[in-house]
């Protein structure tokens, strides 16, 4: 063998090649992108993600719980007293007058506005002053433990003092702030499709809960009555104002009407019985009739102008059309002209029945001219008759009205002195009247709000309620942590299982590694070395999976590369090549990773010369090989570190050598740095037979892997598949149970421990 190795030094260039056939992946991430939703609703998907975020799950669930029930049992009690009230929107009908505040019209805003009168600051500030509550120290509510206990000291000593001499303001800051903590524990809630209302206290103390709410009710209809009251008081005083008032008025106008009587002997004067008046009236409506006579007589008339010359026109005109002797001869001369037509066709022009009928026509035609004539003179006629009558009627109305305005000058300025008095008379009466109501309707202490139900001590508080907080801490608790299993899962892209390997990369899964130590008290971590049985099972079956993927006969060349470090790529692949080796097969072990060499330290040999000595011709393939402990393991170390890895790797000499190396050997393995960090993996994974892809469980994200195997398809390398290294079975015993069985989980716990 060390002849034929010899030989790559002095030949040329190798005639053939291992070219890294193309792989097929696409069809298998596609295939696995559709598998995927229906996947992540699996039953059993969802129960290994709760699986593995238990512990932070457990301790979301009990921070809630806890919580929950610390504060269902230390929260201090709240108990609610009622209190129900009916508030109609009129007064009984007592009287039959109308009373000064009139709510028995239907307002859309009525009951709001009542319900805001229910929560104003004025209702508060009277209840808390009449049950003294400023500096009570059972007032307590669970938010405040003593809603007015010594607050009105403490607000007044950290108020800022006002000067000497300042107006104190109507509303001190203590006071303001005792009446918002009395604010938010009222409530008032009318009940749907009735006019009852609850008004609710909410108080530490039950006794303090049901006076409150009572006493409140109590100055609801107080204030109701008090507005009335005021209202009527303040219209009574108005009345009485503008009577005395209006009493002057009707004095003054009466005496300017008795002076005037005396002053002009204007005794009795009724214009509705004055002749001058009703002839006025009368001539006033002739000449309303006239002109509209000869409106409709002048329209007539410039009708008639407009065509007069038009024979044509004139015979269709309205007045022509209705007179009937026009229409009898017009009638009788068309019969004629039609038989004069007749005998045009039998007789002559000079014979005698022709000449007879053309005189009958003249004739004809001739009355019929002179009657159309005569309706238009008399329409003329009828013209001038009603523009003189219209003219008369003008100057007779003119006449009267002088006369008129004459005669009643006098008995005018007497109207208008009477129905001022009449007037006067009149509204003192009415505010007579309505003072006297108003006075009656003062005194009548009727209200429309009635309690229906007085405020009882509650016996039970409607706070804090211990079972529905517990359940719904429970409740929250859990649906919190479901939530966040969820979500943490959602944001951890980490590769943590076979299924992500073959639907994120589209890889097919060649094997899982459990997490053991890198290194071990007994020496290297290798199959050969006293490692775990089901370590080296789980091996085996990498071996055989990569076997399976290459059918083909010729010598393999396998390229191990990883995303990033730490992944355990040089692990995979001196394994897999001691593996190979124990099952008979020739196998050589190449250190490609000439930045980062380990094989020489892991398989305890000299690092030169080696992989990089071969290349630049430093040495010779058969002094660079180094036979193992390992019957059938040959290792190639990396050599001396050169400059330029990626220039070495990529050169034809390189190339030339592993043909040659393939020729002597069943499998080479090449271990190769990460493919995220250096570009040599790249360059490498164009001329082998396939590679092998190490994955990092729960370190590598699915992004920065998924780029790595888009940079190796794009050089056309093949890619036999992925192996998971670096699973926690004991960690996550349940999550990983599916796919090795709850036996290996329970044995590699065991092997880690």
């Amino acid at each position: 063998m060390s002849e034929h190795l010899d030989r790559i030094d002095d030949s040329p260039a190798a005639d053939a090649v291992i070219a890294a056939p193309a792989a097929d992946v696409k069809k298998a991430v596609v295939a696995a992108a559709s598998r995927r939703f229906s996947e992540d609703l699996d039953p059993h998907e969802i129960l290994r993600i709760l699986y593995r975020r238990r512990w932070a799950m457990a301790t979301i669930f009990a921070v809630v719980v806890l919580t929950t029930v610390a504060h269902a049992f230390l929260a201090t009690p709240l108990y609610e007293a009622r209190t129900r009230l009916l508030i109609e929107t009129d007064d009984p009908s007592v009287v039959s007058f109308k009373a000064v505040v009139d709510e028995g019209q239907p307002n859309p805003d009525y009951y709001q506005t009542q319900y805001g009168i229910l929560q104003s600051r004025e209702l508060a500030r009277r209840t808390i002053d009449s049950l003294r509550l400023w500096n009570s120290e059972s007032a307590g509510t669970a938010s405040h433990p003593s809603m007015w206990g010594r607050l009105w000291p403490a607000a007044a000593s950290e108020a800022p003092a006002a000067d000497t001499g300042t107006e104190q303001t109507d509303e001190a800051i203590a006071q303001s702030v005792a009446i918002d903590r009395f604010l938010i524990n009222l409530s008032v809630e009318p009940m749907r499709n009735s006019r009852l209302v609850d008004v609710k206290f909410r108080s530490a103390d039950p006794q303090l809960a049901a006076r409150v709410a009572n006493q409140l009710a109590r100055h609801y209809i107080d204030h109701s009555l008090e507005y009335k009251f005021t209202a009527t008081r303040d219209a009574s005083t108005w009345l009485a104002e503008q009577l005395t008032e209006q009493r002057k008025a009707v004095e003054t106008a009466e005496t300017r009407l008795q002076r005037y009587r005396e002053d002009n002997g204007a005794v009795s004067v009724d214009d509705s019985g004055n002749i001058v008046v009703q002839k006025l009236a009368e001539l006033n409506s002739a000449l309303t009739r006239a002109k509209t006579e000869r409106m409709q007589k002048e329209a007539v008339e410039r009708q008639l102008l407009a065509i007069e010359n038009n024979p044509a026109a004139l015979d269709a005109f309205p007045v022509v059309l209705d007179n009937s002797y026009i229409q009898h001869q017009k009638a009788e001369l068309a019969d004629l002209q039609r038989q004069r037509a007749q005998l045009a066709d039998k007789l002559g022009d000079l014979h005698p029945d022709m000449l007879k009928i053309n005189s009958a026509i003249a004739t004809a035609q001739a009355k019929f001219q002179a009657e159309i004539a005569n309706v238009v003179s008399s329409l003329h006629t009828e013209y001038k008759a009603a523009v003189a009558q219209e003219q008369s009627l003008t100057k007779a109305l003119d006449d009267q009205k002088r006369e008129a305005l004459s005669m009643n000058r006098k008995a005018i300025n007497y109207g208008v002195l009477a129905r001022d008095a009449d007037s006067s008379r009149q509204v003192y009466n009415s505010l007579l009247q309505r003072a006297k109501e108003t006075g009656v309707s003062g005194e009548l202490r009727s209200s429309n709000i009635r309690i229906i139900d007085r405020a009882e001590q509650p016996r039970t508080p409607v706070s804090p309620n211990r079972t529905l907080n517990v359940t719904l801490g429970i409740l929250g608790g859990l649906l919190l942590a479901v939530a966040f299993a969820f979500f943490y899962e959602y944001l951890d892209n980490r590769l943590k299982d076979p299924d992500e390997i073959r639907a994120c990369l589209g890889l097919a899964p060649l094997g899982m590694l459990p997490a053991l130590g890198l290194q071990r008290s007994t020496g290297p971590l290798l199959l050969n070395n006293g490692v775990p049985p089901n370590f080296s099972e789980m091996f085996r079956t990498i071996r055989t999976n990569i076997l399976f993927s290459s059918p083909e006969s010729a010598p393999r060349t396998l390229a191990v590369t990883s995303t990033g470090p730490g992944e355990g790529k040089t692990l995979v692949s001196s394994n897999l090549a001691v593996a190979c080796a124990l099952a008979g097969q020739r196998v050589l072990l190449i250190d490609a990773d000439m930045r980062r060499p380990q094989m020489h330290d892991l398989f305890d040999v000299e690092l030169s010369p080696g992989l990089s000595n071969i290349i630049v011709g430093d040495a010779k393939a058969s002094a660079a090989l180094q036979k193992t402990s390992v019957s059938g393991l040959w290792l190639m170390p990396a050599g001396r570190t050169p400059p330029n890895p990626v220039e070495l790797l990529g050169s034809a000499r390189f190339k030339e050598v592993l043909a040659s190396l393939s020729q002597h050997f069943d499998t080479i393995v090449i271990d190769t740095p990460p493919a995220m960090v250096v570009a040599d993996p790249l360059v490498v994974a164009t001329i082998v037979s396939g590679v092998v892809f190490v994955v990092g469980a729960e370190m590598t994200s699915r992004h920065t892997a998924r780029a790595v195997i888009d940079q190796l398809e794009r050089g056309n390398a093949r890619i036999l598949g992925a192996v998971l290294n670096r699973v926690e079975f004991g960690k996550n015993r349940y999550y990983y149970a599916r796919y090795y069985g709850s036996a290996y989980g329970t044995y590699y716990q065991a092997a880690h421990s």
